[in-house]
């Protein structure tokens, strides 16, 4: 599978930015697609993933309530819609897809990854 990853961009604290990530290639295998983040010197971290057959979201507690991820099946493409950003939100955004992607899915097994993009949140 091949992703893509747009949307980012330089924001101000309490802006709405929206992240696109398109997929191509046998996303059959794909069951789930999501985000990550990955701030200078820190850990990647999970930020959201969206069943792609049922739907189902999920967040951790830091993006919950202010982020939303959803999918376009027609498209292959989902989108993070992440609104009251914090400067604390600055870090590179990359897309997922996997057979499973839940929160506590390690990266290590995450079969597809998009090349990235850059969100800077300015206080």
């Amino acid at each position: 599978v091949q992703l893509q990853a747009s949307g980012g961009g330089l924001v101000q604290s309490g802006d709405s930015l929206r992240l696109s990530c398109a997929a191509s290639g046998h996303t059959y295998s794909s069951f789930y697609m999501g985000w990550f983040r990955q701030a200078p010197g820190k850990e990647r971290e999970f930020v959201a993933s969206i069943n792609l057959s049922g739907g189902s979201t999920y967040y951790p507690d830091s993006v919950k309530g202010r982020f939303t991820i959803s999918k376009d099946n027609t498209k292959n493409t989902v989108y993070l819609q992440m609104s009251s950003l914090k400067p604390e939100d600055t870090a590179v955004y990359y897309c997922a897809a996997s057979g499973l992607l839940l929160p506590s899915t390690p990266t290590s097994i995450i079969s597809d990854w998009g090349q990235g993009t850059l969100v800077t949140v300015s206080s």
